[in-house]
């Protein structure tokens, strides 16, 4: 679809770049760590040549998603700071999950799921980073003992299964709000999506192209 005039910047291009170099290499850590979780998911690590490349690529991976992360969280942390709007929002989440729009809240930017998403994967990203680190035996190996090692690999699943069940929510809301996928595909979205799911956001980017300001600045 062609951008109509009266369009709104919702992602700049940096903003979609860099998530999308996030959900690349969390994908790749996903597919190389699930392979070496258990025998019958083996087979993945064919995708990358073998289980020993899955191996070696897997914490790479992980520390290319850690810098990829960083870059997320210096674009995106204040959108996603937890108000009071959002305690009503949550309140009327079961109004939200079936359609009923006219019991929901107006929101900001960012409404309290979204927000969820992004402080869950702040909180798991680095755990996985540290816990990796301690059971990455070519350079850390020597360093830590058998009983760190068991503990942080447990820690490491957990932590990777709860950054899963993130991801699925992630996209699962993605594709049941019409048009969110665009706006992280092209970067931007109409004025009637941005009243329907952010009216608060778009009342202020309202606001700002009335006093003259460059809306992309606000976006």
């Amino acid at each position: 679809m062609t951008r109509p005039a009266n369009a709104i910047t919702r992602y700049t291009t940096l903003n979609r770049v860099n998530h999308w170099i996030n959900a690349g290499l969390f994908l790749l850590l996903v597919i190389s760590g699930l392979s070496m979780f258990h025998p019958i998911l083996f087979w993945m690590s064919g995708l990358f040549g073998g289980g020993q490349w899955a191996r070696a690529a897997h914490p790479w991976f992980g520390c290319g998603l850690v810098i990829s992360w960083i870059g997320m969280f210096i674009q995106f942390w204040r959108h996603n700071l937890f108000n009071r709007g959002d305690v009503e929002w949550s309140k009327a989440i079961v109004d939200v999950a079936l359609n009923h729009d006219e019991a929901v809240p107006p929101v900001e930017r960012n409404n309290a799921g979204q927000k969820a998403v992004f402080w869950s994967m702040t909180a798991l990203i680095p755990v996985l980073f540290i816990t990796g680190l301690l059971v990455w035996e070519v350079y850390f190996g020597k360093a830590t003992s058998i009983e760190t090692q068991r503990i942080a690999i447990l820690i490491h699943s957990l932590c990777a299964f709860a950054a899963i069940l993130v991801l699925v929510v992630h996209i699962y809301a993605g594709i049941w709000i019409r048009h969110s996928v665009r706006s992280m595909t092209q970067g931007w979205v109409t004025p009637g999506w941005a009243w329907h799911h952010h009216r608060k956001w778009f009342q202020q980017i309202i606001g700002y192209r009335r006093r003259g300001d460059a809306p992309g600045k606000h976006t």
